[in-house]
């Protein structure tokens, strides 16, 4: 897990407000997600909390949140602190994480593709099962790693692009570059393949594993249009699942 969210913690926050995020990242989690309400949700890479917020909002409770950065903690807890949800946080590896009380749903919006290795992604997807209760769900959204190279600056147009160190294979690194008005930020991703992901998820006693695709919400397209949202729907750089332990 090389990109330190400490150092970028708030530019990181401003780009979850791009049009894509909200429009097909949020709008396609959240309906596959489903109803929440009354779920215990753990929700593992948090960031600054917010997809934590939303789920509480959305009615699950208790919620927490974890992530590595303690940068992104800080602002999740000043959120807390300005609107109180009775969320909690806590800056903690996903791998070590062991709450020891059955979760109805863990949630996580980018965590796998921070494993560089089949070894670190089992120890990631051991973790999701061992927070999650008989039955329980893992809902998740990652970088797709049938985005083709040759399609990683169709983003720009969005307001991000990708840049793939070396051939694309297991381990190799994938650079997300945000273009913000404030600059460009970058965050460094692995790419792993559907296979060894589904490999790891079974081997951690996850099972049914369903990979759906992008949809974009009936705001995104009355707003922009079905032609400015195609290209992304094309070959979409961000691919979401879901399982059950």
């Amino acid at each position: 897990m090389s990109t330190n969210y400490d150092q970028i913690a708030k530019e990181y926050q401003a780009s979850k407000l791009q049009p894509w995020r909200t429009h097909i990242e949020r709008h396609t989690l959240l309906r596959l997600t489903g109803k929440v309400a009354g779920l215990r949700a753990l929700d593992l890479a948090c960031g600054e909390g917010y997809y934590t917020r939303l789920l509480r909002r959305l009615g699950a409770g208790p919620v927490t949140g974890i992530d590595l950065s303690q940068g992104m903690i800080d602002l999740a807890r000043a959120q807390e602190a300005t609107e109180p949800l009775d969320v909690q946080y806590e800056a903690a590896d996903a791998r070590n994480v062991d709450q020891r009380q059955g979760n109805d749903l863990v949630f996580a919006a980018y965590l796998l593709n921070y494993a560089r290795s089949y070894d670190e992604l089992l120890a990631m997807c051991q973790a999701i099962a061992r927070n999650l209760k008989p039955g329980g769900r893992f809902v998740t959204v990652n970088n797709h790693p049938k985005d083709p190279p040759e399609n990683f600056e169709t983003g720009r147009m969005y307001g991000y692009s990708k840049q793939l160190d070396g051939p694309l294979v297991d381990g190799s690194p994938i650079h997300w570059r945000f273009h913000l008005s404030e600059g460009t930020i970058q965050v460094t991703n692995y790419y792993l393949s559907p296979a060894t992901m589904e490999r790891a998820m079974t081997a951690a006693g996850l099972r049914d594993i369903r990979w759906h695709p992008a949809e974009v919400s009936p705001e995104g397209r009355a707003t922009w249009g079905d032609a400015h949202w195609q290209p992304f729907l094309a070959n979409p750089p961000i691919a979401f699942l879901d399982c059950v332990k």
